[in-house]
């Protein structure tokens, strides 16, 4: 049965559905969409043209929905849309998209977005994936699936974040992140390949090695960074995991993230 709390108000026009719990004091805009068995704590405002999957909840403070932080918006139709079973904490924005971009912002499923963590307009984030305290992207951001941010890194706008990368606490990204990467400093550097992660993932050990030669020939091999590509790239035709990181370089159009003592830098 779904439980609206009396100081809640929620618009006309507003989809509700079946067993959603609304807290106090929360405000629910008329083209929201809320899917069945969400639970909204207290004083969440969800806004403009949003839709969130089945089994989200939702913490107080958190404002989903809301104009995009960009001059460029002029009030246009856009939309959010955010997956099913996500946990989205105290304080979490997520903005809408632009008509200059996507026209929408997505958010996948199984996430969670602890307290204070930011989805810029635009932005594609996967299943699976974590944003701990103040974790903030810029707009026009693609996050893979299973990617871990860490509390109080920042990710410069239009960057991409390769599937199950692990982003340490206070790191700037700007640049692009292979898949699996470990990503480290000041300025978001390569310190090797999450192997914790691929771990829990249930990856062979022998697929995690097979990574780990790919990840050094890569960046730490004779020649210039795209021969080492292609070479990597035919010893490998395979290997699905090493794959994924050729492609996501292959598909790239921004700088791509290095470690700090690679031998030769991208051209």
């Amino acid at each position: 049965m779904t439980m609206v709390d009396p100081t809640a108000r929620i618009e006309k026009g507003a989809a509700i559905g079946k067993n959603v719990s609304i807290g106090p004091y929360c405000v629910i805009g008329p083209n929201v969409m809320l899917g069945d068995n969400c639970r909204l704590s207290s004083h969440v405002v969800i806004s403009g043209r949003t839709s969130v999957g089945p089994g989200t909840t939702i913490a107080s403070f958190a404002s989903l929905g809301a104009a995009p932080q960009s001059v460029h918006y002029k009030g246009e139709d856009t939309a959010l849309e955010i997956g099913a079973d996500c946990k989205i904490f105290e304080s979490v924005t997520v903005s809408l998209g632009t008509s200059g971009g996507h026209g929408v912002t997505r958010v996948g499923s199984n996430c969670m977005l602890m307290n204070g963590a930011h989805v810029g307009h635009d932005c594609v984030v996967g299943n699976n994936v974590v944003f701990a305290s103040n974790a903030t992207l810029g707009g026009f951001c693609v996050i893979g699936d299973h990617v871990f941010l860490g509390g109080l890194c920042a990710v410069h706008q239009f960057s991409r974040i390769g599937e199950q990368a692990m982003i340490g606490g206070l790191v700037g990204v700007t640049s692009d992140i292979i898949p699996f990467a470990l990503v480290i400093g000041h300025r978001g550097q390569l310190a090797g390949l999450n192997r914790v992660g691929l771990r829990r993932r249930g990856i062979a050990a022998a697929d995690i090695t097979k990574l780990y030669e790919a990840y050094q020939a890569l960046f730490f091999g004779p020649g210039a960074f795209k021969e080492r590509v292609e070479k990597v790239a035919a010893e490998n035709a395979g290997r699905p995991l090493v794959m994924r990181v050729i492609d996501f370089i292959r598909t790239g159009k921004r700088k791509l993230a290095h470690p700090r003592s690679s031998a030769v830098e991208e051209e």
